[in-house]
């Protein structure tokens, strides 16, 4: 019976202040995504990153120049925590450069945080299987399925398999 008035007194202190704590959302900018090295199949080292939050096309799009290089940006994909975009570069059959062309993915820290972390990720994947054939990463499941949709699209412009 001790003890009852010091465990309503610390249960009625926990709840004022819980019920007084005011939270304000983050402000996040979206920078560029973390440079990463990808070797492919034949050893070579490209470089992919992300230009920022850049709205990308609706459908695919595609460019070529000397040397039978050819690039490809795939459809924008709304992966549910946002909207983002790949662009691809392929010499002949092979792919050499895949980076992000369009990321919007709010001003969500935990978003921004998944994104950042399964990106890099996803293009090694896409490199090692020159291919939109990719396992994804666990965690990410809604980022995987869209990049690898985008992804996709960009091979499917490009006649690539």
């Amino acid at each position: 019976m001790r003890r009852a008035p010091w465990v309503l007194a610390g249960t009625v202190a926990g709840l004022v202040g819980l019920l007084s704590f005011r939270s304000s959302p983050q402000k996040v900018t979206l920078s560029t995504l973390p440079a990463t090295t990808a070797s492919s199949a034949s050893g070579t080292a490209t470089t992919a990153s992300a230009p920022g939050a850049a709205a990308g096309p609706a459908a695919p799009t595609t460019s070529a120049s000397a040397g039978g290089v050819r690039s490809a940006t795939g459809p924008s994909v709304n992966y549910f925590y946002g909207v983002l975009s790949v662009k691809v570069t392929t010499s002949g059959n092979h792919i050499s450069k895949i980076t992000i062309a369009s990321l919007q993915d709010g001003a969500y820290a935990y978003s921004h945080y998944v994104d950042s972390v399964s990106l890099p990720m996803l293009i090694k994947q896409a490199m090692a299987a020159q291919s939109a054939n990719i396992q994804g990463v666990s965690g990410a499941s809604y980022t995987s399925a869209g990049f690898a949709q985008s992804l996709h699209g960009a091979l499917s412009a490009l006649k690539v398999s």
